[in-house]
């Protein structure tokens, strides 16, 4: 578990901080997830990229704080943490969830006059036009938990703790109620490049979802798939930690040679 995150407010948590960088990564956890998810991938790309990591209400150092169930209004919070940085290029990093909050907020810093990112990575998620009849936020605790686990990923593990699940579970009803319930706006685009990543056995995201997402810009759109499910992230670190510092390396930063998560 990492110690000590420096905190930009309540919403930013800074694990490896690098103060003398020329880009930003701000990084969004996937529903139910955490700052401290995002822990490997800070350490890896240190001291060669800023790595910030929001922190959602209602988990962690913010266990007592209301959940907040609105794709929408999360945007619009996380926006204004973040609306001040605009002293390097600043990039956003968002799996599952943390994607369409990360494509939300991008809008919002567009709309705002404030510089785009200098690019958009989006894993994990179908692009916003691709809805599904979702409705898992309605079903019970052991519907979500069955979930979970066939998501796999780290914290799969930790669901047979019931003290665990019995204090994890309001954040993630919450967060499943935010994504489940999200409409994007029909014929928004951004302006910045986009890098999409997906696993090619992930069951809840299909490689044409995934593709899509180069209908949600003007910029240049790349697709990369990996082996894997909806956590391919972690099973693919190195991959996944190259190809972030790859893209970065093209808006000027020298990244790690050998950086992985």
């Amino acid at each position: 578990m990492p110690q000590a995150p420096v905190q930009f407010g309540t919403w930013i948590r800074q694990f490896s901080p690098a103060p003398d960088t020329r880009v930003r990564l701000v990084c969004l956890p996937h529903a139910g997830g955490s700052a401290s998810f995002y822990f490997p991938l800070s350490k890896a790309l240190s001291p060669a990229v800023d790595v910030l990591a929001v922190q959602y209400p209602g988990r962690q150092d913010r266990r007592h704080e209301p959940n907040i169930s609105s794709i929408p209004e999360l945007a619009d919070r996380i926006f204004e943490a973040i609306r001040h940085l605009d002293d390097r290029p600043l990039a956003l990093f968002g799996h599952s969830m943390g994607a369409v909050l990360a494509y939300e907020i991008a809008l919002r810093l567009e709309d705002a006059g404030l510089p785009a990112p200098a690019r958009l990575f989006v894993s994990g998620r179908r692009a916003p036009s691709r809805d599904r009849d979702e409705r898992l936020h309605m079903g019970s605790d052991e519907q979500l938990l069955a979930e979970m686990r066939k998501l796999g990923g780290s914290h799969a593990t930790l669901l047979a703790d019931p003290g665990v699940v019995e204090m994890i579970m309001p954040a993630l009803r919450s967060d499943y109620h935010a994504v489940e319930s999200y409409r994007c706006t029909p014929g928004r685009r951004l302006a910045c490049p986009v890098t999409a990543l997906t696993g090619d056995k992930d069951p809840r995201v299909s490689i044409e979802e995934a593709a899509a997402w180069e209908e949600h810009t003007t910029g240049p759109t790349e697709l990369q798939v990996f082996p894997g499910g909806h956590f391919f992230l972690s099973d693919q670190s190195a991959r996944v930690t190259g190809l972030i510092a790859d893209r970065l390396a093209r808006v000027g930063v020298a990244v790690p040679q050998e950086a992985q998560i």
